[in-house]
């Protein structure tokens, strides 16, 4: 019996991941679509997920950690090269923001799921539901250690702010292409994964070097 749910319910998820990276709005997104793909009854949906939208966040929660074990393999990749000294600084940053990057430029990839796991985060009216996954910063801590060693005088509270900036600057440039477009004077090709990558990289590696003067007393004592 164990082995027939862990079937179906494996074959709606994939159904589900499929429609989700096929549509253009989640309103394309329905019940029976999903059940239709995976070639099961609707009620199937109810009786293993709860609901749709649940069955979306299984999609999305199993595509975030696709997408986390290829940022934390780039992380690995980039520190066996460098061992026993520190990995590369501009190596480790491009791991933490490279992968979101390549995803979203390229229409072979899961990035739509994650793009509609959002919109209907903004839509739901139980915020709960996407806790687990909004919260989950654990791959983002798996990136303080090596942090560490490179820039031996942030602690910890330093790295994580640098880390959210970093984060912010790679959210802003994925979900906001036209308006950078537009701030940059079209002067990046911001099709390029690579390029967009390296411009990131530029402009995040100084928040970790030494030797940066602080701002915060100054700004502290203009407020």
């Amino acid at each position: 019996m164990s082995n027939a749910v862990n079937h179906t319910s494996q074959k709606l998820i994939d159904a589900c991941e499929h429609v989700l990276r096929e549509v253009g709005s989640l309103d394309e997104v329905t019940v029976r679509r999903i059940a239709g793909e995976a070639d099961v009854n609707v009620s199937a949906i109810s009786y293993y997920f709860g609901s749709q939208e649940k069955l979306i966040i299984a999609v999305a929660q199993r595509v975030y950690r696709q997408l986390n074990v290829e940022r934390l393999t780039l992380l690995h990749n980039a520190t066996a090269r460098r061992a026993p000294d520190p990995p590369d600084l501009e190596e480790v940053i491009a791991a933490l923001v490279g992968p979101s990057v390549r995803w979203s430029l390229d229409p072979r990839s899961r990035y739509p799921v994650l793009r509609h796991l959002t919109d209907m985060a903004k839509r739901s009216r139980d915020p709960d539901l996407y806790r687990s996954i909004v919260e989950d910063v654990e791959h983002h801590r798996a990136f303080f250690p090596y942090l560490r060693r490179i820039s031996p005088w942030l602690d910890d509270a330093g790295i994580g702010w640098r880390i959210s900036c970093a984060l912010g600057i790679r959210s802003q440039v994925i979900r906001h292409r036209l308006r950078t477009g537009i701030l940059t004077g079209n002067a990046i090709d911001l099709t390029d994964a690579e390029i967009v990558i390296a411009h990131m990289v530029e402009v995040i590696t100084p928040m970790f070097r030494q030797g940066l003067p602080r701002t915060t007393d100054a700004i502290s004592n203009a407020v």
